[in-house]
């Protein structure tokens, strides 16, 4: 499922579900779709993400290992399967879309809502 999230300030953005509610739950809401913020506390909210967002990246560099060198460790098949994966998007790169509008809903004393989008 898809939701969008909406302010009267600015264009609307669509991210998945899973993504949505943990982003939701990381600025301080219950996670419940559909669900909105009254423009008071957008920039409440816009803190607690921007703060959750901080620790987290602060928290994946410093449990980050050091990098072998190139498949150092892997056998052949283990190397060719792992160059064909793709690493999985971070919580933190897929808030961005999300921190922009609620800046902007922020700066125009706007609302928040987000809902299921409609096929």
């Amino acid at each position: 499922m898809l939701v969008i999230f909406r302010s009267s300030a600015t264009e609307s953005i669509t991210m998945f579900k899973d993504a949505a509610v943990e982003l939701l739950i990381l600025m301080g809401a219950t996670g419940r779709i559909p669900g909105g913020l009254n423009p008071e506390d957008v920039p409440e909210a816009l803190a607690k993400l921007e703060a959750s967002v901080e620790r987290l990246k602060a928290e994946a560099h410093a449990s980050t290992p050091a990098r072998p060198a190139e498949n150092e460790d892997l056998g052949a098949d283990d190397a060719e399967d792992n160059e064909d994966r793709e690493p999985p998007v971070a919580i933190t790169t897929r808030a961005v879309p999300l921190l922009s509008l609620m800046k902007r809903a922020a700066a125009a004393n706007a609302e928040l809502v987000w809902e299921e989008a409609r096929r």
